[in-house]
């Protein structure tokens, strides 16, 4: 797949005569993710469209509700975050053996608008799959976004770029799910997530700078401020808690063996804005397990090797080209890198 220059951070701007004039423009707004004291576990909030393969509704909501209960038996097929949910759990159980009193743990909740009915197929099929999800939040036609808080949602996944939009614009972690053709196997031992830099973990600071003046001076921007951390983009508190969880399997002496494992795929290059992004973890206190600065080169190869069970990107060229290879990949719709909304 070609990459458009925007994405890969190779067009050049007109050319300015100072760098210290260069500000960003108007940020998107912070995103500013719950962090309730009381809450031990990190909870994914799901669709269930997402979860699983279900059938859209075709002759009507009447009809489609009698449709699922005259099929209650009959379980759905996985869908694309199906092997990350599994992937989830299979870590919970890896840490109640390590912590059989701790309540820090992955808690998934099921999310769906259709009428509560339905969730008598859902359950069966949970079952069928041998997941462990014990809460639902089925809201009978009404969006459920107004119910992520409540339920103290650190990462909300969907097929429904409007819920996922508004998610963002309340401070909660949220993309896109794009499914893939055929999905690549993915590890059954072993927890992948990868991440994009800029738009995703950290804020759009810097390609607003590009947007608006080029390769060459968006270089002199990163280098003049390299030591001045970067702003937390929409993903970052979701890298902070599956770093809570990476620490106590660490604290077990099990650092190389860590069923979670996380990977910074970026089209930044190491030498000329790498150190930034670096220098950014650094000052969150967060670590990367795996960095690759790809400096505008395709993510493809990349994502093939690593295998993630999810990846995320604000660009829909990268999401697009990491589906071709079978990865299940989310939109972050944040930022400047935002064009028309996806179809």
């Amino acid at each position: 797949m070609s990459q458009n220059n925007e994405d890969t951070l190779t067009a050049r701007g007109p050319d300015l005569t100072s760098i210290s004039e260069l500000k960003p423009s108007t940020p998107t707004r912070k995103p500013k993710p719950p962090k309730p004291e009381n809450a031990t576990t990190i909870t994914i909030g799901i669709s269930a469209q997402v979860l699983f393969n279900m059938e859209k509704e075709q002759q009507g909501l009447e009809d489609y509700i009698k449709y699922q209960v005259e099929h209650e038996t009959q379980p759905f097929s996985p869908g694309p975050a199906f092997s990350f949910i599994k992937a989830l759990e299979a870590v919970n159980t890896q840490l109640k053996e390590l912590y059989p009193d701790s309540e820090e743990l992955f808690d998934v909740v099921l999310m769906t608008n259709n009428h509560p009915y339905i969730g008598l197929r859902l359950i069966n099929t949970i079952n069928h799959h041998q997941l462990f999800i014990e809460r639902f939040c089925m809201t009978g036609g009404n969006s459920p976004i107004g119910y992520l808080k409540a339920y103290h949602t650190n990462l909300y996944l969907s097929s429904d770029p409007d819920k996922v939009r508004e998610a963002l614009e309340e401070g909660i972690a949220a993309a896109t799910v794009f499914t893939p053709e055929k999905i690549t196997e993915v590890s059954d031992t072993q927890l992948r997530v990868a991440f994009d830099g800029d738009g995703v973990l950290f804020s759009d600071e810097s390609e607003r700078i590009f947007k608006a003046h080029g390769l060459e001076k968006f270089l002199e921007y990163e280098k003049k401020h390299e030591n001045k951390p970067l702003e937390h983009g929409p993903l970052k508190g979701f890298l902070e808690a599956l770093e809570k969880l990476q620490k106590k399997f660490y604290d077990k002496g099990q650092r190389m063996d860590c069923p979670i494992r996380t990977y910074l795929v970026t089209s930044r290059g190491a030498h000329s804005s790498g150190n930034r992004a670096l220098k950014t973890l650094q000052s969150w206190g967060l670590e990367i397990d795996e960095a690759f600065f790809l400096a505008g080169a395709p993510k493809g190869p990349i994502l093939e090797k690593i295998r993630p069970h999810i990846f995320f990107d604000d660009k829909m060229s990268y999401v697009e080209e990491a589906v071709e290879i079978g990865t299940v990949a989310c939109h972050v719709p944040y930022g400047i890198s935002q064009g028309p909304a996806p179809k």
